[in-house]
């Protein structure tokens, strides 16, 4: 049998997808609140694994933790198979590494909704248009205190930002991420359509109990609605 070249063709990218997916499915929201004695994260406010749903613990340095290592997952992913190899590995490494958050095997396959891992991908990809996605997020979340609404304008802007820094070789993988980012994120553009997305600082009621059915109640059918 012969043996196998990863040097080059699809068996790189083959190992540089697993490469960033493993980095990117670590799951370290989950890990710090539980060394720390948080609790599970998943059973916390929204739910998510990401440092936004870490901050509701009440722990502001677990959720600066949190932000800090998602991000350095991707960028860790990228930057390990750009010193691997020299074609577009490290793009397929960013790639593994943001679908790894967002399906963790560890996890089920029920993972965050990538932001900070996106923008960890980004500062090792093209950190001119990573410093563009921070200062835009910081400009709309100080102005209308939605961390989501921010991440989501950052994140359209990127791939223009890519262009016109002249990281064209990029653009198609972060119109992809984008549009995934999106998609994680629908259901809190639902919310900001209806007006209820929660703000920077407020809260969320636990996820179990939110996924808790509401109890029998004596009441007939509709009496709910009565005024």
């Amino acid at each position: 049998m012969p043996e196998i070249d990863w040097t080059y063709g699809w068996p790189s990218f083959v190992a540089a997808l697993a490469l960033g997916y493993l980095l990117g499915a670590i799951p370290f929201g989950v890990i710090f609140t539980r060394l720390a004695g948080a609790g599970d994260l998943r059973t916390i406010g929204s739910g998510n694994i990401g440092a936004t749903n870490v901050l509701r613990t009440g722990r502001k340095g677990l959720a600066a933790a949190t932000l800090i290592f998602d991000a350095l997952k991707g960028t860790a992913a990228v930057l390990i198979a750009a010193h691997l190899w020299v074609d577009e590995q490290p793009l397929i490494a960013g790639l593994g590494a943001f679908v790894g958050h967002l399906w963790p095997i560890w996890l089920k396959f029920k993972g965050g909704k990538g932001v900070a891992t996106y923008l960890g991908v980004l500062f090792g990809v093209a950190w001119p248009a990573a410093l563009v996605f921070v200062a835009v997020w910081l400009a709309v979340a100080a102005i209308t205190k939605y961390s989501s609404l921010a991440a989501l304008i950052a994140s359209i802007v990127t791939p223009s930002a890519l262009i016109f820094f002249g990281y064209d070789d990029a653009v198609h993988l972060y119109m992809g991420l984008t549009i995934l980012l999106l998609w994680t994120h629908r259901a809190n553009i639902d919310r900001l359509r209806k007006g209820s997305e929660g703000k920077i600082g407020g809260t969320a009621a636990p996820a179990a109990a939110r996924a808790t059915p509401p109890s029998t109640s004596s009441n007939p059918p509709g009496a709910d609605n009565v005024p």
